[in-house]
C-alpha cells in the first residue's frame, strides 16, 4: 500500500530533499476511484520519472451540481493499495479543509477554450479544474504531470494555463484506456446499473461512425452530425448533451473538415454523465472502417 500524506507542509518536506538530490518528480492528479486508465497514467509516470506522486482529492470547486459531488465514489483504502501496486511513492490525499482552509477568493479562468463542448453545460467547472490543478502543481512542483486524453478539453485547458503562466512543468498526455466494448474507463462507470452499462458504449460507437465518415471523405461537419445525432434519440434512457466536431488546437467548431479534428460527445444515461472523444484525420486511410463495421448505436 502506498504511503498517504494529508498535509501540504509534510508533502513539501518529503519532496524537497529529493528535488535537491536531482530526482525527477512525476505527478498524477486524480479524484480517486482508480481504474485501469489511472494505472496507465501511474505506470507511465513510473517509467519516466524517479519519484511518482499521485493525488487523491475530490475537488468541490469543479462540481456544478451538489448531488454529483455527494455521489462521487470515494474509495481511499482500495485506491492506496492500487497506487502501491502501480509503484507510486507518495499519495497526497488531503481533506477539503487542508486544500481550502478558508473561502477561496482566488481562481483561475481560461477563456475561449472553455466556451465549447462541456464548458457552457458545466458553469464554473473548468475554473474549478484550473484552480485546483494550479494549486496542486504549486504544492508538488513536479517535472512532469500526466493527464488522460479522455478529458480532452481539460487537457487543452491545463496546457494553455501552463503556457500562459510560464510554469516549468511538462504536461504528458496519456491515451484513453477502454473496456473491451469500447467504453472509456471512468470513475463514473461505477455508478451505472447493469442495464445502463450495456447502453453506455453507444457514445464510443457514434464516435467511430463519425470518424469513419471523415476518413471516408465527407468534409461537411454538419452532414456528419446530422447523420449521427438522431441515432441517440432511438434510446429513451439516453439524453445527448452534445456531439461536436472541433479543431483540436483551440476547440472551435469546424464546418469544413480540411485538417485533423477532434470529435467529442457527452451524454446522460439516467443521472450519469459520460464523455468521450476520438481524433479523425481527413488525410488518413479509413482505418476505422473495419473497427466500426456492423456496430449500431
Amino acid at each position: 500500500m502506498a504511503e498517504s500524506i494529508a498535509s501540504i507542509r509534510e508533502l513539501r518536506a518529503r519532496l524537497s530533499p529529493l528535488r535537491r538530490q536531482g530526482k525527477s518528480i512525476g505527478f498524477v492528479p486524480t479524484m480517486g476511484a482508480l481504474h485501469a486508465g489511472h494505472r496507465r497514467l501511474l505506470e507511465t509516470a513510473r517509467r519516466e520519472t524517479d519519484v511518482v506522486v499521485a493525488s487523491i482529492f475530490v475537488n468541490p470547486l469543479q462540481f456544478d451540481r451538489k448531488e454529483d459531488l455527494d455521489r462521487y465514489p470515494r474509495t481511499l483504502e482500495s485506491d492506496l493499495a492500487f497506487c502501491g501496486a502501480a509503484g507510486v511513492d507518495l499519495v497526497f490525499a488531503p481533506p477539503v479543509s487542508e486544500m481550502y482552509p478558508q473561502e477561496m477568493l482566488t481562481s483561475v479562468e481560461v477563456h475561449k477554450l472553455t466556451e465549447t463542448l462541456c464548458g457552457p453545460r458545466r458553469p464554473g467547472h473548468f475554473r474549478g479544474v484550473a484552480t485546483v490543478v494550479l494549486k496542486l502543481l504549486e504544492i508538488v512542483q513536479p517535472d512532469r504531470a500526466y493527464f488522460g486524453e479522455k478529458d480532452a478539453q481539460q487537457l487543452a485547458v491545463i496546457r494553455r494555463m501552463l503556457e500562459d503562466l510560464s510554469l516549468p512543468v511538462a504536461i504528458v498526455p496519456v491515451e484513453t484506456v477502454r473496456e473491451p466494448d469500447g467504453l472509456a474507463m471512468s470513475s463514473r462507470n461505477l455508478l451505472l446499473s447493469p442495464a445502463q452499462r450495456r447502453i453506455a458504449p453507444m457514445l464510443y460507437r457514434a464516435l467511430l461512425l463519425a470518424r469513419e465518415r471523415v476518413e471516408g471523405g465527407e468534409r461537411s461537419a454538419g452532414k456528419i452530425l446530422a447523420a449521427i445525432e438522431p441515432r441517440f434519440a432511438e434510446n429513451p434512457e439516453v439524453r445527448l448533451e452534445y456531439f461536436e466536431i472541433v479543431d483540436p488546437r483551440n476547440l472551435a467548431r469546424v464546418d469544413v473538415i480540411e485538417s485533423p479534428v477532434l470529435i467529442a460527445g457527452a451524454l446522460w444515461i439516467g443521472t450519469i454523465r459520460l464523455i468521450d472523444n476520438l481524433g479523425a484525420n481527413p488525410g488518413a486511410r479509413p482505418g476505422s472502417l473495419t473497427e466500426a463495421k456492423g456496430l449500431r448505436l
